[in-house]
C-alpha cells in the first residue's frame, strides 16, 4: 500500500510540474512568436504587393502601399489565434521605391491571473533588395575633374 500511494503522488507531481512548465512555457514564447509571425508575414506581404509589370517593362522594383496593408493585415489575421491575446498593428514609413516598411505590432498577453498583462512590443524593418546586373536608372557623366556626378535618366534615354 505504501509504494502504491508512492506511485501515485509521483505522478500526481509529474502532471503539476508538466502543467507548470506548459503555462510558464506559453508565457515566456510570446515574444519570439510575435516577432517570426511579423516578418514572415511582412516579407510575404511585401512580395505579393510587387508590381511584376512595371519591373518587366521598365526594371523598376515597386510595391503598391494599399495592397501590402491589405495583404499584411489579411495574412496576420489568418495566422493569429486570437484567445488571450490583444494586438495592436502601426505601420510606419512605408516605401513603394525601394519597398521599405517598417511595422509594430504590440500584443497584450495575459497571465494566469487576468488582471496583470504583459505588452510585448515587436519592430519589423523591411527592404526588398535585388541584384542588379545594371541601373538602367542612373548614368555616370564625368565631368571635367573626372568625378561623376549621377543623373536621371528619362523614359526616352532608357528606350534608346
Amino acid at each position: 500500500m505504501n509504494k502504491a500511494m508512492l506511485v501515485i503522488g509521483i505522478i500526481v507531481m509529474a502532471l503539476f510540474g508538466f502543467v507548470a512548465v506548459n503555462l510558464i512555457t506559453s508565457q515566456q514564447t510570446g515574444a519570439e512568436v510575435d516577432y517570426y509571425l511579423v516578418k514572415d508575414t511582412t516579407e510575404a506581404a511585401m512580395n505579393d504587393s510587387l508590381d511584376y509589370s512595371l519591373n518587366a517593362d521598365l526594371g523598376i522594383v515597386r510595391m503598391d502601399k494599399e495592397k501590402f496593408l491589405e495583404n499584411f493585415v489579411r495574412r496576420f489575421a489568418d495566422s493569429t489565434d486570437t484567445s488571450g491575446r490583444e494586438y495592436t498593428l502601426e505601420f510606419y514609413d512605408i516605401n513603394e521605391t525601394p519597398p521599405k516598411v517598417t511595422v509594430v505590432v504590440r500584443s497584450k498577453n495575459n497571465f494566469i491571473n487576468k488582471n496583470q498583462q504583459a505588452n510585448i512590443i515587436t519592430k519589423v524593418s523591411m527592404i526588398m533588395e535585388t541584384n542588379y546586373k545594371e541601373d538602367v536608372w542612373q548614368k555616370n557623366i564625368s565631368s571635367k575633374d573626372n568625378k561623376s556626378s549621377t543623373r536621371i535618366l528619362t523614359s526616352k534615354e532608357q528606350k534608346n
